[in-house]
């Protein structure tokens, strides 16, 4: 029988319902059980650090990220690993975005100390939103006002019409520079080529020597793809498209049910899979 030894979770979409809330005192007794087995919990998101812990207030420093799409990796408040595009693929890629082939197209640029967005570029009713994802996020007028830190993101949103030609642009162009995935709902993720989830579920599970057949994952989007097809106990949520379900090897309950949390519950009870 294979145990459990990690159990990641994606966020929106996933572990949060719709109202981006989770049921607290029922994760707190999960939680309470898998430390005392010592069952690792890892936070997989497309989302900023800064942003994820504010959900743990109590855990934060006792928990593993794996934020950004898997560009920054912290256990507690340890980083373990942050990559960074270079500043020429920087500059090339913002090349691609602000050639007009892609109308209403809006991005930041994400990195380990802020997010950044250029100076009206961007209209405030969206950049309200994105404060609700980025809770360090600042106005730049020049990719030099960022100073030296390490960027590691673009974070775009468009029509849902011109998802697949850009992403399909960022292939041709920046192949090996640049890589898309996409979460849907015209949400496009650009990371550094190979810093997704599984990555950095890898660099934990190296560091507490725990094989991928023991992490159970969660997840909705087409960024959990890499980390649904790593992970021994894969599963997809009842909300997410088809092509994440044929990712994972099972099937839970959709995230205003509370999925993760039922799955979990099974996985401490010992029932099937986990049996």
């Amino acid at each position: 029988m294979t145990v459990v030894k990690m159990v990641a979770v994606d966020m929106d979409g996933t572990f949060l319902d719709d109202q981006k809330q989770y049921d607290r005192p029922r994760f707190m007794r999960c939680y309470a059980e898998m430390k005392a087995r010592g069952i690792k919990f890892v936070v997989a998101s497309g989302n900023q650090y800064y942003q994820l812990k504010s959900f743990f207030p109590t855990l934060a420093s006792d928990i593993a990220f794996v934020a950004e799409n898997g560009a920054w990796v912290l256990d507690g408040e340890q980083e373990l690993f942050c990559g960074a595009f270079s500043r020429a693929d920087v500059n090339a890629v913002l090349d691609t975005l602000q050639n007009g082939h892609y109308p209403g197209l809006r991005y930041i640029l994400c990195g380990r100390e802020s997010a950044y967005y250029f100076s009206g570029a961007v209209e405030e009713q969206w950049l309200k939103k994105m404060r609700h994802y980025c809770h360090r996020l600042k106005a730049i007028n020049t990719l030099e006002e960022t100073g030296n830190d390490r960027l590691f993101k673009f974070a775009l949103n468009l029509s849902d019409d011109y998802v697949e030609p850009l992403m399909a642009d960022i292939q041709r162009l920046h192949e090996g520079a640049a890589a898309a995935t996409s979460s849907g709902h015209g949400s496009v993720d650009l990371i550094v080529p190979g810093h997704h989830k599984a990555n950095g579920l890898n660099i934990l599970a190296q560091r507490w020597g725990i094989d991928h057949q023991q992490v159970l994952a969660f997840g909705d989007g087409g960024n959990d793809l890499e980390m649904l097809k790593q992970s021994g106990f894969s599963f997809a949520m009842a909300n997410a498209p088809q092509r994440v379900k044929a990712a994972a090897r099972y099937a839970a309950p959709g995230n205003n049910d509370a999925g993760v949390l039922q799955v979990i519950e099974a996985m401490l009870a010992g029932e099937p899979p986990f049996a």
